[in-house]
């Protein structure tokens, strides 16, 4: 039976994030806390332990920086948040798992409550949090996943009818955002918002059975990392040449066969490792296929904080490669090989799966 994964929070004082009184401070307190966090990479804390403490780093930040942004409003004249919304998260930072250099990906729901002016207030909110998070290090989202953008910020009413229009077309782009949504999880302001969003995001797939199998074309999609010998697939040309693409070649494929075994069961955690322990508890899915899962994702965790790091503007950023000169360590180079044989044998399972949910299919 699978050990279900222990949650140990590694704390120190969040002292200089929650005293911040401008953005300014606030980043200073991020370089401060990131600078420890590199050190512990070395020593005894475990990839789980680091991740976490990583994430919770980020919520504190994110929450100190919508009170800042909102302070910054009430004294331009804006006032306070006229009705009730939630600030949510999306990509590696809804399933904890962000590294010290992810970028943003982040969105708005906004009370129903009625009140004339909310939706200009929250637009400028809005652009606020995401100028603010950039600034602090957080890179704007090439896709537009954020606040910002209209398209992730929306009063509940409009939020459950784009989760409904997104589920009845089942073409590739709305499949995507479904599945990018899939991902959410709440940070800060009011959490009932999230919670009823959540349960809106579930009842598409209980109203429509052949979403899941939707989200499992998108899922077993992915980049080409052993050859027919078993060999690991290296980048041929270009800055990565003879690199590794961890991020795309072995984490986002464990990622997207967690997620779519999750919302086929009606899981509704956020966490890959939470997905795959619940999955385990409710005996799901075959477990010789769950161990070689978590495996595989422990593995893909620690590769991903290992690949090399360039400092700019006092912050951490990596191409999410490893690159040539790590590849040619032995135990590196089979450490790889081994995890992406298990990957190759979850996504074969999955493809397999498709194939008999295609045949189904009238």
């Amino acid at each position: 039976m699978m050990e279900p994964i222990s949650y140990t929070n590694y704390s120190w004082s969040y002292q200089g994030i929650d005293g911040a009184v401008s953005s300014q401070e606030l980043r200073q307190a991020r370089v401060i806390l990131q600078n420890e966090l590199s050190e512990l990479l070395s020593a005894s804390l475990s990839p789980i332990e680091w991740y976490q403490t990583v994430n919770e780093l980020h919520d504190r930040i994110a929450r100190k920086a919508v009170e800042l942004c909102i302070q910054g409003m009430v004294e331009e004249g804006f006032g306070q948040p006229p009705v009730p919304y939630a600030f949510i998260v999306f990509g590696s930072s809804g399933r904890e798992e962000a590294t010290l250099w992810s970028d943003q990906d982040n969105g708005m729901i906004i009370s129903d409550t009625p009140h004339e002016g909310k939706e200009e207030y929250f637009a400028q909110l809005g652009q606020r949090m995401t100028d603010v998070l950039e600034e602090l290090g957080y890179a704007k989202c090439e896709g537009k996943v954020m606040c910002s953008e209209p398209l992730w910020r929306k009063t509940l009413a409009s939020w459950k009818q784009q989760l409904a229009d997104w589920s009845s077309d089942l073409n590739w782009e709305p499949v995507r955002n479904l599945i990018i949504a899939s991902d959410m999880r709440f940070v800060a302001g009011e959490q009932s918002l999230a919670e009823e969003w959540i349960t809106s995001f579930y009842e598409q797939f209980r109203l429509i059975p052949e979403l899941s199998d939707a989200v499992l074309r998108n899922t077993v999609k992915h980049k080409a990392t052993l050859n027919v010998l078993g060999r690991v697939v290296t980048e041929r040309f270009g800055e990565h040449a003879g690199g590794f693409d961890v991020k795309y070649g072995l984490y986002i494929p464990l990622v997207n066969s967690a997620r779519y075994l999750a919302l086929q069961h009606g899981i509704k955690e956020s966490s890959t490792l939470k997905r795959m322990e619940r999955l385990t508890s409710l005996e799901a899915v075959p477990f010789t296929l769950l161990d070689a899962c978590q495996r595989a994702f422990l593995t893909a965790l620690k590769f991903r904080r290992s690949t090399p790091v360039v400092i700019q503007g006092d912050l951490q950023h990596s191409s999410g490669f490893l690159d040539e000169k790590q590849m040619k360590q032995k135990q590196i180079h089979y450490e790889l090989r081994d995890t992406l044989g298990l990957v190759r044998r979850v996504h074969r399972a999955l493809q397999r799966q498709l194939r008999f949910a295609e045949r189904r299919r009238p």
